[in-house]
């Protein structure tokens, strides 16, 4: 059994693994001796922005890319801080995007059934 750490996304992960053969029986790993390599520094890949940077704090972005299954408020409606004003289909899953805080619905930037990317801006309570 071999112990791995990776990272994904910022997120790291330790696992073991077991190889194991065609017949499902645990395969014992063959030692080789190698020379060891200089490693250069490996830079990080760049991380994706929460929030685009003229984003205001009543403006909520989507948190990851989807459709937009549907919007239950319009431009001009009052909402209060955690009423519902979309649905967000993302991953197989229905996700309830909230107003942040209470307000008028400024904006609405997308559409039923359009889909949006992950960072950008749905909607903006004013």
């Amino acid at each position: 059994m071999s112990k791995y750490r990776i990272t994904v996304e910022g997120k790291t992960y330790e696992m073991d693994v077991e190889l194991i053969g065609s017949n499902g029986a645990p395969v014992q790993p063959v030692k080789v001796q190698s020379a060891p390599v200089a490693s250069a520094p490996v830079a990080a890949a760049p991380k994706a922005a929460s929030k685009p940077a003229a984003v205001s704090s009543g403006s909520v972005v989507a948190p990851m890319p989807g459709t937009v299954i549907k919007i239950l408020k319009n431009e001009g409606d009052e909402v209060k801080a955690g009423d519902v004003v979309l649905i967000l289909e993302a991953m197989k899953m229905e996700n309830e995007i909230t107003a942040p805080v209470a307000g008028t619905l400024a904006s609405v930037n997308c559409t039923a059934g359009g889909t949006v990317a992950g960072g950008d801006v749905l909607f903006e309570v004013k």
